[in-house]
C-alpha cells in the first residue's frame, strides 16, 4: 500500500508561520526516511492557523531539505490563479527538482468571499474550472513546438497533473480528462463512495493513465496509548467546531475531555466531518488504515495529522507508517503516479 502525507503547516497557540513552514519540511524529511511516497501542501487563505497559502513557494522549500520523496500541491486552488503562472511556478519547481513535483488542483477558492475579492477573484470563476485546467495542460505535456505562448519553465515537462474534489464534479471531469483523482475525504466524507464510483466507471484512457488511479484522504493520531491519541485529536475537533461557528484562528491546545469542553451538537457535526480518522494504538491505526484503503478500492491513502505537538505529529506518521509495513507484503510496485 502507499502512503503519502498531507500538511498544511499549522501554526498552534504557541508557534509562528516560521516555525510552522520549517516544521514542514522537518516533517516531509522525516516521511521520506519512513517510505512516504508523497508529500503535499495546500492553498488557504486568511486563516492564522495554516501557513501553506503561498504553496508554491512552501513547496520549493519542503523539496529543497528532501531528495526523494514527492513535493506538490493538494491542493493549488486554480481558479485563483491564471493556469499560464501555476505552468510556470510548478515547472520553476521541477526544473529545481525533477522527477518529484506534482500539481494537485482544487476548484474552490480555500478562503471566505471578502478574501476571494482581494485575491480579484469572483464566485463564477469556478465555472471556469474545467477549460482552465485543459489551458494548464496546454501549457506543459501537450505544449507543441509551434505554440505562440510556452510556460517557460513548465513546456513539455510532463509534470503529473491530479484533480481533488469532495463531490463528483472533480470525479467526472478527471476521468474525462483521464487524470488521476484524489478526494478530500479527510474533511468531507459524505460523497466518497459515489465520487469514486463515478471515477472508476466513467473513466477514459489518456496520454497521462491508461487506467484510474485514485487516493483518499484520512486522518491520523497515532500514540501509545488509545487515550493518548484521542488528547492528540481533540486539537483538530476543536478547530472544526470553531471553523463551523465562523471562528478562524490557531491549532488550539489538546484537551483530555472534549465532551466536557464543546456543545455536543456542534462535536457530533465535527466528528461527522472526522469520520474518516485513524486513532489509537500502531495495532489499532493499522488496521482502521488497512480497512480504508480495502472498503475505498484507492490505490493510495494520504494521511494527514493536526497534531498540536509537532513531535507528536512526527511520532503519529511514524506510528503509522510502521504499523503498515510490518503487515503489508512485498509486491511489484503499482504504476507510478
Amino acid at each position: 500500500m502507499k502512503l503519502s502525507v498531507l500538511d498544511l503547516a499549522p501554526v498552534t497557540e504557541e508557534t509562528s508561520v516560521s516555525t510552522a513552514l520549517h516544521n514542514a519540511a522537518d516533517l516531509a524529511a522525516h516521511c521520506e526516511q519512513l517510505g512516504y511516497h508523497r508529500f503535499w501542501m495546500a492553498e488557504h487563505h486568511n486563516m492564522t492557523g495554516i501557513a501553506s497559502a503561498a504553496t508554491a513557494v512552501a513547496l520549493g522549500h519542503v523539496a529543497e531539505k528532501t531528495s526523494t520523496i514527492r513535493v506538490g500541491s493538494g491542493g493549488v486552488m486554480l481558479p485563483n490563479h491564471a493556469p499560464y503562472v501555476v505552468a510556470e511556478q510548478f515547472g520553476t519547481l521541477d526544473a529545481l527538482h525533477p522527477g518529484r513535483i506534482d500539481i494537485g488542483l482544487g476548484r474552490a477558492p480555500g478562503t471566505d468571499g471578502r478574501t476571494m475579492r482581494a485575491l480579484r477573484r469572483k464566485p463564477e470563476d469556478a465555472e471556469h474550472f474545467p477549460s482552465d485546467v485543459k489551458e494548464l495542460l496546454g501549457y506543459l505535456a501537450e505544449a507543441d513546438p509551434s505554440d505562440p505562448i510556452k510556460a517557460v519553465p513548465g513546456y513539455g515537462q510532463n509534470i503529473p497533473v491530479w484533480l481533488l474534489g469532495s463531490s463528483l464534479f472533480s470525479a467526472q471531469l478527471a476521468a474525462a480528462l483521464g487524470l488521476p483523482y484524489a478526494f478530500a475525504s479527510h474533511f468531507a466524507p459524505d460523497m466518497l463512495h459515489q465520487a469514486l464510483k463515478v471515477y472508476n466507471n466513467e473513466f477514459t484512457p489518456s496520454r497521462y493513465l491508461d487506467k484510474p488511479y485514485s487516493m483518499v484522504a484520512m486522518n491520523v493520531f497515532a500514540a501509545d496509548t488509545e487515550q493518548e491519541a484521542r488528547t492528540l485529536m481533540s486539537s483538530m475537533q476543536l478547530q472544526f467546531v470553531a471553523l463551523r461557528q465562523g471562528r478562524t484562528g490557531f491549532l488550539p491546545k489538546p484537551v483530555d475531555n472534549i465532551q466536557a469542553v464543546c456543545d455536543p451538537y456542534a462535536l457530533a457535526a465535527a466528528n461527522h466531518a472526522l469520520s474518516y480518522t485513524a486513532f489509537g494504538t500502531a495495532e489499532q491505526v493499522g488496521r482502521q488504515i488497512r480497512n480504508f484503503a480495502a472498503e475505498t478500492g484507492v490505490d493510495e491513502v494520504m494521511l494527514t495529522s493536526h497534531a498540536y505537538d509537532f513531535q507528536a505529529r512526527k511520532r503519529s506518521f511514524e506510528i503509522a507508517a510502521k504499523a503498515i509495513s510490518a503487515e503489508t507484503p512485498s509486491t511489484e510496485a503499482a504504476k507510478d503516479v
